[in-house]
């Protein structure tokens, strides 16, 4: 064996998250429409989802391998509403 060590990075899967921001453009009625309609949630979950946002000025709302967060990133952006693809820390 030589003296040259390989270090393995893991290959993690599920390491990003989407994140939605708040915005001063879209009202409740159609971040909550978005959210139902492209992320398959109900319209309560959808609903704490805006609260959080509106509260706090962001929420995580999908985590994933980003090939798995795009497609949801793409359709999200087209609907005007305000978000990234993060690493998870």
């Amino acid at each position: 064996m030589t003296g040259v060590q390989t270090c393995a990075l893991p290959i993690l899967s599920n390491n990003r998250k989407l994140i939605l921001y708040n915005d001063d453009v879209n009202s409740f009625d159609y971040v909550i429409y978005c959210l139902c309609c492209i992320l398959n949630i109900d319209s309560v979950q959808a609903e704490q989802i805006a609260n959080i946002v509106h509260n706090k000025g962001k929420c995580d709302i999908k985590s994933g391998s980003y090939e798995e967060l795009l497609s949801y990133y793409e359709v999200l952006i087209n609907c005007k509403l305000n978000c990234k693809i993060e690493w998870i820390q």
